[in-house]
């Protein structure tokens, strides 16, 4: 497979960059292509904005899924969102890596998001290429984040709520509105607390989840 991973996590030092790399030995171990888009180490533009659309096809009246269309058809949007799309038509298997924070993704993970799920890009809404005939059918994705809760906390009846709710915008709103398969999420909670043999041992079931992909 031809596997991106879209890595959101600020520090080089966090378990989610062992996390990573641990997932790109792994995956070319098994004779996998691996791609990496390390959104704070690129500095992603996290903000949807006029700058988006350098050539606008209407001056007049700014619609967004309209300037997204175009600029699809036309190549016309700012180079930082063709090259993330590029990877993306490349990609075979999406993995998002991120930490949960306020009980939802990095913000800079929703602007990636945003701006590179492009209508016209992922979904054609005018001809109802949404879900199953959505434009990244025949590709997977996977969320595998970590929560400084213990699982308890993020349960159906939790003080937080079930984690699988707080992230369906994601794996449904977005993976399979845009056709793609989605992989069960891989969870690491407590995160912040681990000793070095829990952080080795969790590394160690990660890899046996991505073995078994």
């Amino acid at each position: 497979m031809n596997v991106l991973i879209i890595y959101a996590h600020p520090y080089p030092a966090s378990f989610n960059a062992a996390m990573k790399d641990r997932a790109v030995s792994v995956l070319q171990d098994m004779g996998h292509a691996v791609k990496v888009s390390d959104l704070y180490a690129m500095k992603f533009k996290a903000v949807l904005d006029q700058d988006d659309f350098p050539q606008p096809c209407n001056r007049d009246y700014f619609s967004i899924p309209g300037e997204q269309v175009a600029g699809v058809r036309n190549g016309t949007l700012a180079p930082d969102i063709q090259a993330e799309m590029k990877k993306v038509e490349w990609a075979d298997l999406l993995i998002f890596q991120f930490p949960i924070w306020w009980s939802s993704t990095p913000a800079i993970l929703k602007g990636w998001i945003d701006r590179v799920f492009a209508q016209g890009f992922v979904v054609n809404l005018a001809e109802a290429k949404v879900y199953s005939e959505g434009l990244l059918s025949g590709k997977k994705a996977m969320i595998s984040t970590t929560a400084g809760s213990p699982p308890e906390f993020y349960s159906e009846g939790g003080p937080h709520g079930d984690i699988n709710h707080h992230l369906m915008s994601l794996w449904h709103n977005t993976f399979e509105f845009c056709g793609m398969e989605v992989v069960p999420t891989f969870y690491v909670f407590n995160a912040g607390v681990m000793d070095d043999l829990q952080f080795n041992a969790e590394l160690e079931r990660w890899e046996e989840y991505l073995r078994l992909l």
